[in-house]
This record gives structure tokens, C-alpha cells and sequence, in this order.
């Protein structure tokens, strides 16, 4: 059928009047969803036990779930509470007939201590390896790092650390540990900027395996990769005595042969395009261990900014980065490249993080309550993906590289897709029922998340 001009185009003559009035409409109505799937993993019971010690009016469970709530509707800071207070389902979701004020919000994460906060930090891991189980996953990976968390001048305990691009301002350091196979955060401790990578690494490793084979056994395979800040003695050998497989970057430090071993090395087996390279025993004395390390070297077109590199090889060898690797794993050269490889996945979850689950944000001058808002913003992390590996994620093919097992959605994603869908919650036969606009593929992907929760 042919259509008029006239039917394209609207004449529009005058600005509209604008005017607020009490409704019970919502502007995220895909939050009842993520309702029903905490009540399925019974997370507000288990928040009602891991805030006990605080107290409150509100309740500590409550004001978490309202916490939780905030990066899944785009909101980063307590300020922007103000403009949730008339949202119906909002407040269902948290369990509220009142939105609490930033300022009392506040006030309740200063209660939180390094002893109250033990609680949430095992609730954050009990979620986490609860999904794990269900999942029956043939291995674990864990990519162990840190990131920086820039703050202000007066927040406590920051200080000013290893921060490339803003040297002189104070900032956080927190250690966390990431799920190559499922994207979770396993594990996140906060630490002062000033602390080197790897401090209180080998105690952070060592809760974490307790924790792991607590809940999976002994039998599960448990594989770690980290950078070279972690390669330390105390942390190879708690690796080694748990049982557990490790790739550790090595440090071309003055005091390993390795710039000696690169320089003599004639032959370099080809791993890659561009990436040669070999395997050596290493024997550390200082240490008393003896490494299996794999050298290798990446041809760029650019000049290094390893220039100390550059002078074990005449010029016209091109320009080279070199690395070498550390490990106890059965695998082969190429193999273990691809495995290596791999923890650049665990850095897509840290912007993810900080950019939409609000992991940089530090809302208070208080160390309990910034750390307590980190492993808030962890768990809302952490429920984000288990939704998804419990209702909508489908696996996909494996990689060499070991990294994400399943197709997931980022949370700008799911937050289009699922939960900022405008409704009203209407009365019908004296039940309260929430109505949406019409759209066959929104009815299709609430059809199936529905489906799932119910199986």
C-alpha cells in the first residue's frame, strides 16, 4: 500500500505542559524478574544473617537490596537515590515503603567494620561457588590481579601508589580474584594504594582455595594466572603444596638469567604469527626451586618500551617484546601461550565493573564503608551474572585460551534488553499486576527467563 506524504509527518505547534502527579507507574519493570531470582536464591534471607551485627530501622538486608539495586537501574552514587524514592518497584524490590535518604544510607556503611564485614565477604563467595556447583564445571581458572580505585585527599586509608596516570592522587588497591570459565569475582579484598601488587597475596590464596574445595572438593582442578608482581617464593610454593596448576609471569630482573638465555637462544620454536619462543628448566638458588619457564618473544613494528631489551640483539633483529612464563601445567608451548593469553578477559570484567557496577565510586571518607560498598558492588555483579548462567546464557565453543564458557550479556546489555522497561502496576481482581507496553521480543525474553525461574 502507498502512503501519502501527509500521513508521515505531524504537525507539532506548541511545547507540551509538563506536570507531576502521584502514579504507580515504574520505569524498570524487568526488576521484578531479578526479584524473583533472588527470592530463589534466597538472597534476602541470607543478606537479613550477613547484616545482623548492624542494626538499623530499615533493616541491613533491605538497604543492601536497595544497594544492589542501583547499578542494575544505571545509578552509581547514594545521591541518586532522591530519584528513585517514587519508583514502585524500586521499593518492592528492596522491601521498602520509603526510599532512605543518601545520608542515612551513609551513616548505615560506617557501621561496617573489618570484623562485621566477614560475613558479607563469605556471603559474596558462598554465591559465587553455589552457581560453580550447579554448573559442574570441569576446572577452575582463576586470574588473580589488582586495580586501582582512585579517591580524594582525606579518605582513609588511601594513599598515594602505583598509579601511571595520576601519580599524585591517593587511591585504593584491591586484590581480586575472577572466574575465567563464568566471569564471576570470587573474592575481593580492599588494600591502601600504597601496598605493592602482591602483599597479602599468599593469604588471599590460601582463604581462597579453603573456601573453593570446602564447597567443591578436593577432585576439582584448580588453575591459577597471575602477573609478574606474584611471582614470589611464598606463593609458589602454597601453589605447589595445594596441588594447584599455576602460570606466573616472570620479571626480566637483573638478578634471572633470562636476558642471558633470550640473548644465546638460536632457535625459537614458532608458537604464533609473530610469537616464537622456548622452554627452560630455571633454577633459582636464592629461592631453592627449580621452574619449568617458558621464554617468548612477539615481533612488533613499533620500538619496545622494554629499551633494556633491545640491547641483547643488533638492529636489525626488528623491534621485540619478551615475556616468559612460569608453570607446573602439562601443557605445551603454543598451548600454554593461548592459556596466558587468557587473562585478558579478566580485564573486560574490571571495566565492566567499575563502569556500570560502580566499583570506582568511593562514597564516603570511611575505610569500613568504601569496603563494605565494594563488596556490595561485587554481589550486585556477581547476581547479574549468575541470572543470566541460570536463565538466558548459552555455552559456547572452548577456547585454548580457557576464558568464558558461556555467551553472557554486559549489564548495558541486560539493562536495554530486560530491566528499564516502562509499566504500570495496576489492581485487577484485588491483585496487584504489573502491565507493559506490547513487544514480541521482550514478551519472548520475559516468556523464557519466567520459564526458567519456574523450572
Amino acid at each position: 500500500m502507498r502512503l501519502s506524504v501527509g500521513t508521515l509527518r505531524q504537525v507539532v505547534k506548541r511545547d507540551l505542559p509538563i506536570a507531576f502527579v502521584p502514579q504507580r507507574l515504574t520505569s524498570y519493570g524487568g526488576l521484578e524478574l531479578l526479584r524473583r531470582y533472588l527470592r530463589r536464591i534466597e538472597l534476602p534471607r541470607r543478606l537479613q544473617a550477613a547484616c545482623a551485627a548492624l542494626g538499623g530501622d530499615y533493616g541491613g538486608a533491605r538497604l543492601a537490596l536497595l544497594l544492589l539495586a542501583l547499578p542494575y537501574v544505571g545509578a552509581r552514587r547514594l545521591e541518586h537515590l532522591q530519584y528513585l524514592g517514587g519508583d514502585p518497584l524500586v521499593r518492592r524490590f528492596a522491601g521498602l515503603a520509603r526510599v532512605p535518604t543518601a545520608r542515612t544510607v551513609s551513616n548505615w556503611l560506617r557501621r561496617f567494620t573489618q570484623e562485621t564485614l566477614r560475613p558479607l565477604v563469605r556471603l559474596n563467595q558462598e554465591l559465587v561457588l553455589d552457581t560453580l556447583a550447579r554448573l559442574n564445571v570441569p576446572r577452575l581458572t582463576l586470574d588473580v590481579d589488582g586495580t586501582v580505585v582512585r579517591t580524594g585527599a582525606t579518605v582513609a586509608w588511601a594513599f598515594r601508589g602505583f598509579n601511571p596516570h595520576h601519580r599524585k592522587d591517593r587511591s585504593y588497591y584491591p586484590l581480586l580474584a575472577h572466574v575465567a570459565q563464568t566471569g564471576h569475582i570470587l573474592r575481593v579484598k580492599n588494600r591502601p594504594g600504597n601496598v605493592h601488587d602482591s602483599k597479602q597475596s599468599a593469604a588471599f590464596l590460601r582463604e581462597l582455595i579453603n573456601g573453593v574445595r570446602a564447597r567443591l572438593g578436593r577432585r576439582l582442578p584448580l588453575e591459577f594466572r597471575m602477573d609478574a608482581a606474584f611471582f614470589q617464593p611464598d606463593v609458589l610454593r602454597l601453589l605447589a603444596a595445594r596441588g594447584c596448576g599455576y602460570a606466573i609471569k616472570v620479571g626480566y630482573w637483573s638478578w634471572l638469567p633470562l636476558k642471558k638465555l633470550a640473548a644465546e637462544r638460536r632457535r625459537w620454536h614458532t608458537l604464533a604469527p609473530g610469537v616464537t619462543g622456548f622452554e627452560h628448566l630455571l633454577v633459582i638458588p636464592q629461592w631453592k626451586l627449580r621452574l619449568r619457564v617458558m621464554l617468548y618473544r612477539k615481533h612488533v613494528q613499533h620500538e619496545s618500551p622494554k629499551n633494556f631489551q633491545l640491547d641483547l640483539f643488533t638492529p636489525d633483529d626488528g623491534h621485540f617484546e619478551y615475556y616468559a612464563v612460569a608453570t607446573n601445567l602439562p601443557l605445551s608451548l603454543p598451548a600454554l601461550y593461548a592459556f596466558i593469553g587468557g587473562r585478558g578477559a579478566q580485564e573486560k570484567t574490571i571495566a565492566e565493573l567499575k563502569g556500570e557496577f560502580a566499583l570506582d565510586v568511593v562514597p564516603t571518607r570511611h575505610y569500613g564503608a568504601n569496603c563494605a560498598w565494594q563488596q556490595l558492588s561485587i554481589l550486585a555483579y556477581n547476581v547479574a551474572r549468575s541470572f543470566q548462567l541460570d536463565t538466558i546464557a548459552t555455552p559456547r565453543r572452548r577456547s585454548r585460551k580457557r576464558t568464558y564458557a558461556y555467551v553472557l550479556r554486559s549489564m548495558r546489555t541486560l539493562r536495554f534488553l530486560l530491566i528499564t522497561r516502562a509499566g504500570r502496576l495496576t489492581r485487577i481482581g484485588g491483585r496487584s499486576v504489573l502491565r507493559l507496553a506490547q513487544n514480541p521480543a521482550t514478551e519472548a525474553l520475559y516468556a523464557r527467563i519466567q520459564h526458567a525461574l519456574a523450572a
